[in-house]
Formats: C-alpha cells, sequence, structure tokens
C-alpha cells in the first residue's frame, strides 16, 4: 500500500521519540494504530454502504475489470507472436534496461 522503506521508518521513530520522549512514544504509537483501525473500518464501511445503495455488486465488478487484462497490449502482443501466455501486467512497469551493444566494449 505505501512505499515506505527502513530508513523512513527509522526517521518517524527518532522524531517521534524526540516529540513524545521515552515515556509517552509507546502510548502515542498504540493510539495512532488504533485510529489507523478505526478510518479502514469507516473507509470499508463507507464503501460497502456506497455500493449497497447503488446496486452494484462489488465482486461482479472486478471480475469484469479483471477480465480487461487479457486485453493488455503485451498479452496481445504475446498471443501474436508466440503461443505462451503473457505473464499479468504488473501495476509497476519494470526497469528500462539499457540496450546492449557488444562492439561498444
Amino acid at each position: 500500500m505505501f512505499d515506505i522503506g527502513i530508513g523512513e521508518i527509522l526517521i518517524v521513530a527518532v522524531i517521534g521519540l524526540l516529540v513524545f520522549g521515552p515515556e509517552r512514544l509507546p502510548r502515542a504509537a498504540a493510539d495512532a494504530a488504533k485510529w489507523l483501525k478505526q478510518i479502514k473500518v469507516m473507509a470499508s464501511g463507507a464503501r460497502k454502504d456506497l455500493a449497497d445503495s447503488a446496486g452494484i455488486d462489488l465482486s461482479e465488478t472486478l471480475d469484469s475489470v479483471k477480465s480487461l487484462q487479457e486485453f493488455h497490449p503485451r498479452r496481445l502482443a504475446a498471443n501474436l507472436l508466440n503461443d505462451e501466455p503473457a505473464p499479468p501486467p504488473t501495476a509497476t512497469p519494470p526497469a528500462a534496461r539499457p540496450a546492449f551493444d557488444p562492439d561498444a566494449t
């Protein structure tokens, strides 16, 4: 969900330690976790209420969106060029590889 590394977590922990102190930091972290859990429950409830009021079945909608993946350009090109199915598309494209020139070395 979030792209947070160990460095960012350490920075937040040090800032929290400086702001709250070692005595109040565990209580503040527990309160923050409780708030995040409440927000997550409220968001899922709101999504369910909106889907119910609109008369939409979310599972059918998600299935229809997932069926559109077969029309991804990589998969279409792989089907045209060979019989092997292409891997499913990823959320983030892989890093671009530099062009290989054997005469350059």
